[in-house]
């Protein structure tokens, strides 16, 4: 190799270092050359870096953000071929790794005639309409409208806090940059900060006169329930009082239905001849009262046997 022009000086033959015939330092020929070796070996590395990365998601391409309860996205052309043909590759040759398996597949696709790739092609594109059909519909729904509104909402305190946390970053480099300040320097009792705790303290003086009130009305409307509870259980008391004689009184009707039965079965109605029984006691009572109050001097022989048995049964109910 040649040294720099400018050296002047000359190399013994074969000697890959530049060193001088009389044995003084390298020239400067022999740190150009150095040099060159160096950056040629740093470019040759920069290269290996550059093939041995790993290829991500092509940059400045995003991806599409699936939307939250919404359609789900379509399938490309080019997806639906892969899904489909990765598990028959996968059952031939099922030892391939998935990366050489994708690379096959990709190969494939690109050696495949057009008309074969056109129906992969043709399902996409139906499945792009049908998607775009059901996210016009969605985008109409209340869901997605709260899901726009919370997006926005989410981007908007992200920006402000990132706005905050910049100017926060900025003010601090400001007070390195003047020197240490006080951290007990800074001016909360102004006016603006005096005003807002005189509304914060009226305000939470109202709440507490709401809430004693709240306390009353509970207090007032707690007297009432245990009124109501007493007076609750003071009538049931009293329809048990009253279920328990109205049994008896039932019990003691039934007694003197079967007695009138039994006493007034050989009376008989004049004119229809009816005749009591257990089920007719009352109705039969009834009507024989109304024929002895009609006429009682054309029914005397009727009146007789009715008194004669109303005495036995005060005789029979006596001591």
């Amino acid at each position: 190799m040649d040294c720099a022009p400018d050296s002047g000086c000359a190399t013994t033959p074969g000697s890959p270092h530049g060193v001088k015939q009389d044995g003084s330092e390298p020239s400067k020929g022999h740190n150009t050359y150095n040099g060159s070796q160096k950056n040629e070996k740093r470019g040759e590395k920069k290269n290996e870096e550059r093939v041995t990365k790993k290829r991500g998601w092509p940059k400045g391409k995003k991806r599409k953000k699936n939307i939250p309860n919404g359609p789900k996205a379509p399938l490309t052309g080019y997806m639906r071929f892969l899904n489909e043909r990765r598990e028959q590759l996968r059952a031939q040759q099922p030892d391939l790794p998935f990366p050489e398996i994708t690379k096959t597949l990709g190969s494939e696709w690109s050696k495949l005639p057009p008309e074969d790739k056109q129906c992969y092609l043709d399902e996409a594109e139906r499945a792009k309409q049908q998607y775009m059909k059901e996210l016009q519909e969605y985008q109409q729904t209340e869901t997605y409208k709260m899901n726009a509104i919370a997006a926005q909402e989410k981007k908007l305190r992200k920006e402000t806090t990132l706005s905050m946390s910049n100017g926060m970053h900025a003010e601090k480099n400001d007070n390195e940059q003047q020197g240490r300040m006080s951290m007990f320097n800074i001016p909360i009792f102004t006016e603006e900060f005096l005003d807002h705790n005189k509304a914060r303290e009226a305000e939470l003086r109202k709440l507490r006169k709401t809430n004693i009130e709240y306390e009353e009305q509970n207090a007032v409307l707690q007297k009432h329930i245990d009124n109501m509870r007493s007076a609750k259980e003071k009538l049931e008391e009293e329809l048990a009082e009253e279920q328990s004689q109205n049994a008896t009184l039932h019990k003691h009707l039934e007694s003197l239905r079967q007695m009138l039965t039994s006493s007034f079965s050989n009376v008989s109605l004049p004119g229809s001849g009816e005749s009591v029984t257990l089920e007719t006691v009352d109705s039969f009572m009834t009507k024989l009262h109304s024929i002895i109050d009609e006429d009682p001097q054309q029914n005397e022989k009727l009146v007789r046997k009715v008194q004669e048995i109303v005495s036995s049964l005060g005789n029979s109910d006596g001591p």
